[in-house]
């Protein structure tokens, strides 16, 4: 069944929608789910203790498994479209629990990374912030500027813990939504829905099987890109 014409009705009723995405948009740019990843190569390059004691070693598993996603095949065709319509006005807010950046990456402005990403780093030794995600471009272990520290990212050095700025404004546009895309997302860390109006529409994107089947208004089973491919 063709949705598109359904999902495109809706976003142009809403005066205010909100994109939730999780790991099924990158796949597509070669990023895979986590409990796909290869447990020993997420231990590396996941934990601070052992990223400091081997940074290069970590660096390199990091670019094979998740970097190269980033800068050699991202923004997906999804990332391009939910930032194309955040400038037509269609979209308010993006709240993603990936960490690749990729929305912003696009060109969406209006982002909640509420698990923070590798945009946002600090330096081991004396603390130093560079929130660019291009440093991890170099084809080395990022170091700091000021002191030559090691650079790490928020995922790591905060034990991929939830970034609270975001999370903030994650709850913040969810007691304005009109309209909630959840895309390619499982549901991690989405305790924020509970701001959510009663009367608020909720369409989901995903071939998988996932807690909000049973609350969505409209289920479309299908990649993301498929979709979006057609809006």
């Amino acid at each position: 069944m063709n949705n598109t014409p359904k999902l495109k009705e809706m976003l142009l009723a809403s005066h205010f929608t909100v994109a939730i995405t999780g790991a099924g948009i990158s796949n597509s740019c070669g990023i895979a789910d986590m409990e796909k990843m290869n447990v020993l190569n997420a231990i590396e390059t996941s934990l601070a203790p052992l990223v400091q004691m081997h940074p290069e070693r970590s660096y390199n598993l990091l670019r094979k498994s998740f970097l190269n996603g980033i800068f050699e095949k991202g923004p997906s065709l999804t990332h391009r479209k939910i930032s194309t319509l955040e400038k037509d006005g269609l979209i308010q807010g993006t709240i993603t629990t990936n960490i690749d950046h990729l929305h912003s990456l696009a060109g969406s402005t209006q982002v909640a990374e509420i698990q923070g990403s590798y945009a946002i780093n600090k330096c081991s030794q004396c603390g130093h912030h560079n929130d660019n995600i291009e440093i991890w471009n170099n084809g080395h272990a990022p170091r700091c500027s000021k002191c030559n520290g090691l650079m790490l990212s928020f995922p790591v050095y905060s034990h991929v813990g939830v970034y609270e700025e975001a999370m903030t404004q994650a709850k913040q546009w969810m007691t304005k939504a009109e309209l909630v895309l959840i895309i390619g997302s499982k549901g991690n860390y989405s305790y924020y829905l509970n701001n959510l109006s009663p009367s608020t529409s909720i369409i989901q994107i995903n071939p998988q099987v996932t807690q909000f089947d049973n609350i969505a208004t409209l289920n479309i089973k299908d990649e993301a890109d498929n979709v979006f491919k057609k809006l």
